[in-house]
């Protein structure tokens, strides 16, 4: 591999830094206290075309390769951003380019390259099936022409600001099923339709960190049979597709978070004197930080690997949950970190600490949790038992 940077991802990194320096710390200070969702940083971001970066040039996007696109995200959370607010449509948009049909690429990508439409609502999870995914219940019932939808889905973010919603639902009862994974399906919704028409009802959650998660109560959804992505029945083999893309990305978020942290943590701990010299002169305080920058570094070249090898069309699910795990630690690692050297000032709101280190810890459990990981990774890597 070749480590050293591109002109062309010099430049994106450049550009993206950019964009970002007319949202600072208040921006996203008071968006997040008033539970906004960030229209003005969104629009930037689609009007310079960073959220198309992955749909091919034929399709109205950038075209670019993972290793390039997973700059984006790095450099907005790195520049104090969050990059969640706008990841999604990045990589939800995997399975439409994989798995669906020409005509369906055709109507939807151009308009969601050129910001008309927008796709940020992934629909899998539920109350009863969380990690399990192969346990939902939602069902789209063949009548004709069309899929007839009913169930519930629980921690879906920004369905309120989306125009397009990925929706997972079973087409086959789990109980006649000999091989579990099958029976799923993928279809893409309407999702502006559908609640004018009273068939998904969306109720806000509140958490922790600003999300715009939601509940979506689904009743006699009609969905146009047209609008099935790929095969009938094979949904959970097209997401799991999209999958390996979705962990590197979450592992760049958490680069450029680990990475912010550190920025804020050295610089205050250079500048703050106690007891006549700089706080970061006492090891207790230097050293974790600079254990929490080697643990940032060796993670983003884990993501680096795994975006290469999905580059290159080679298996990389090892290294994409690898990524996601390292790097998901440690920015945790480096957030805490940061919260020591501030001390009771990280506390503050107006130093943007507390806000990060809140939006950083979702990646820990987040889309998958971490412990999830390390089952995949000893049974499927290792060949350990299935462990319980």
């Amino acid at each position: 591999m070749d480590f050293s940077s591109s002109d062309e991802q010099r430049a994106i990194r450049a550009a993206v830094r950019e964009l970002c320096k007319p949202f600072g710390g208040e921006y996203w200070r008071e968006t997040d206290a008033n539970r906004g969702y960030p229209e003005e940083f969104v629009r930037a971001l689609t009007e310079a075309g960073w959220l198309a970066a992955l749909i091919p040039a034929e399709y109205g996007g950038s075209g670019l390769s993972l290793t390039d696109a997973c700059i984006i995200p790095e450099e907005i959370n790195r520049s104090g951003g969050m990059a969640a607010v706008a990841h999604a449509q990045m990589y939800i948009m995997g399975t439409l380019l994989r798995h669906g049909s020409e005509g369906q690429k055709r109507r939807y990508l151009p308009r969601i390259a050129g910001g008309e439409l927008c796709l940020q609502a992934f629909g899998v999870t539920e109350p009863d099936a969380g990690s399990e995914t192969t346990r939902i219940k939602t069902f789209a019932r063949k009548s004709g022409d069309t899929y007839v939808v009913n169930g519930q889905k629980v921690f879906i973010s920004r369905a309120e600001h989306s125009d397009l919603l990925l929706l997972l639902a079973r087409t086959t009862p789990y109980e006649e099923l000999e091989d579990k994974t099958r029976g799923l399906s993928v279809f893409l919704v309407d999702l502006r339709e559908a609640v004018e028409r009273g068939q998904i009802e969306i109720k806000p959650l509140e958490m922790m960190f600003n999300h715009h998660t939601t509940q979506l109560f689904i009743t006699d959804l009609e969905v146009p049979a047209e609008n099935l992505v790929g095969k009938e029945g094979e949904g959970f083999r097209h997401i799991i597709d999209g999958w390996n893309a979705e962990r590197i990305l979450i592992a760049s978020q958490s680069v450029g978070d680990g990475l912010w942290f550190i920025d804020k943590a050295s610089h205050y701990a250079s500048e703050r004197v106690v007891f006549d010299r700089p706080i970061g002169a006492n090891q207790g305080v230097q050293h974790p930080i600079a254990q929490a920058y080697a643990d940032v570094q060796a993670a983003a070249l884990m993501r680096d690997k795994a975006a290469w090898l999905f580059d290159a069309g080679q298996s990389c699910g090892a290294e994409a949950n690898m990524a996601k795990l390292l790097a998901s630690r440690a920015a945790w690692a480096a957030a805490n970190a940061c919260m020591d050297t501030f001390g009771g000032y990280g506390f503050a709101r107006e130093y943007d600490v507390e806000r990060k280190f809140r939006e950083t810890r979702l990646y820990i459990t987040a889309p998958v949790s971490n412990n999830m990981v390390l089952n995949f990774l000893g049974q499927n890597v290792l060949g350990m038992p299935r462990s319980y």
